[in-house]
């Protein structure tokens, strides 16, 4: 499917099918209204009579068009036009992506784009059409016997004023990239977790390296990792039959002396909490406990496709968390890379094991700045619940740059502390340091475990227990943080 940007006005556009806003209040916006017009007032009709009330999302699809130039035309309820901001926008679009995607329309023309959003320009307009018709368009079918390819549009075209028709360009194609980079992350989520290996998600990196000349990969075995010193990261592996990776992804898109962002996503393709044991309900949703290295590579599949002047490094610790023989106990201390010891005390606080070891590695490369994503701890959920992602870090520019970036791509995160005060809660009378401190404050002393691996670096954490996948009967991975992290990519 091919998005393109469209100038040419409603009354002239060829169309199987068009989309076009309606206001709770009864108004149209200026298309609506030429269209209604050509049409001798039938829209206006429905609303009078109360068969179509502009409520936000909702749909109605007129056909039998005559006097116009589209076969059909989808009418979407954008609620209050005072109001319309990229919320509302986001829902509108939703429902009118529900509405074509899966019909034998050829194509369809999407004229919402074209209104005024709060906090949204003709760039961030045409870059959400893109990115919500990748992600309510997304279906798993992996693993299912009964799945059919569905009928599809060839070609979306978004409105834009011909005044910023090359910045709703630009904002498309980068929509699109962020959209795939989206599905490719869920994707990844959702895969089962005896189908996603650390050695699948190896095969997974290969396609994007081979997307782009730009792309490299080098990926270190348990042997290489072993002569690193990287005794936490095998620590974790050490009870599994599968064979622990670390992805080292290099995307060149700059002078090779401009220090690059490195991305460090935990790759937990299961966690059974190991030798400390996590309960059997809901425990099949540790298959999303990668969501991390997931949402790091749908974020340099992004990047590959749009092609920046920024140089990149995504990491990827991988491998699975598993009980048996020779399982990692309690009350174990193992020696990380950078020569501090750990006490094992919670076998199940092992994202944060595999993370330090990635993250003093990621020292080599001389970055501008660290960000690890994972999906690390259950107290991030009590904490921010399904809304926000938690946003820890050694820098209040880096921080604030995150911010900002998740406010812009309207995938937001919320900044909670690390001090000196939860920094004792680590402390360990057989190591350095234990691997958890205690109930209280979880999220903040797991930031805190990382912080003494990125003394000397400008570095951030961003917790997505919270928000990497929905359970339930929506039970399914989000995609997020791709758009944030695109976002920092390209504008931090």
């Amino acid at each position: 499917m091919e998005f393109k940007i469209t100038t040419v006005s409603a009354l002239k556009q060829s169309s199987a099918c068009m989309i076009l806003p309606v206001y709770s209040s009864g108004t149209f916006s200026k298309t609506t209204k030429s269209m209604d017009s050509v049409l001798g007032g039938r829209i206006k009709r429905l609303v009078s009579s109360g068969d179509f009330g502009g409520t936000p999302g909702e749909t109605m699809l007129l056909t039998d068009i005559p006097e116009a130039r589209p076969d059909r035309i989808l009418l979407v309820g954008c609620g209050d036009r005072k109001s319309f901001d990229t919320t509302a926008y986001k829902k509108a679009l939703s429902s009118a992506w529900a509405a074509v995607s899966g019909k034998n329309h050829a194509d369809a023309a999407c004229y919402l784009s074209l209104e005024s959003v709060s906090g949204a320009d003709a760039y961030r307009r045409a870059r959400l059409a893109a990115e919500i018709w990748h992600h309510e368009t997304y279906r798993y079918t992996a693993t299912k016997s009964a799945s059919k390819d569905r009928p599809g549009q060839k070609y979306i075209s978004v409105a834009a004023d011909s005044r910023n028709s090359q910045q709703a360009r630009k904002g498309l194609t980068h929509g699109d990239a962020i959209g795939k980079g989206m599905s490719f992350c869920r994707e990844l989520g959702n895969l089962p977790a005896n189908i996603c290996t650390p050695s699948y998600l190896v095969k997974q990196a290969r396609l994007i390296e081979k997307s782009s000349k730009r792309v490299s990969l080098q990926v270190l075995n348990e042997s290489d990792m072993k002569k690193l010193g990287m005794g936490a990261l095998l620590s974790v592996t050490a009870g599994t039959e599968e064979p622990a990776r670390l992805l080292v992804l290099k995307y060149t898109g700059a002078a090779s002396k401009k220090p690059p962002v490195v991305l460090v996503g935990k790759g937990i393709t299961f966690d059974s909490g190991g030798i400390s044991l996590k309960p059997g309900p809901a425990m099949d949703e540790m298959k999303y406990d990668m969501g991390g290295a997931a949402s790091v590579l749908g974020a340099i599949h992004a990047i590959a496709a749009i092609a920046p002047s920024i140089n990149l490094v995504v990491i990827v610790p991988t491998c699975e968390n598993m009980p048996s023989g020779k399982a990692t106990k309690p009350g174990d201390v193992v020696t990380s890379m950078s020569g501090l010891t750990i006490e094992i005390l919670n076998t199940d606080a092992e994202g944060r094991l595999i993370l330090c070891d990635a993250l003093t590695y990621a020292a080599r490369f001389k970055p501008s700045s660290i960000v690890d994503v994972a999906t690390l701890t259950g107290a991030c959920v009590i904490a921010l619940g399904k809304h926000r992602s938690g946003l820890l870090s050694n820098s209040d520019k880096l921080a604030n740059t995150l911010l900002k970036s998740g406010i812009n791509a309207d995938d937001r995160a919320w900044r909670l502390p690390i001090a000196p005060e939860y920094m004792k809660q680590l402390d360990s009378n057989f190591a350095d340091m234990a691997n958890i401190g205690g109930r209280e404050a979880g999220t903040i002393t797991a930031a805190c475990f990382l912080s003494r691996f990125t003394e000397d670096e400008n570095w951030a954490h961003i917790d997505i227990a919270g928000t990497a996948w929905r359970s339930g009967k929506a039970k399914g991975s989000t995609g997020r943080p791709v758009p944030l992290l695109v976002e920092f990519l390209l504008n931090g």
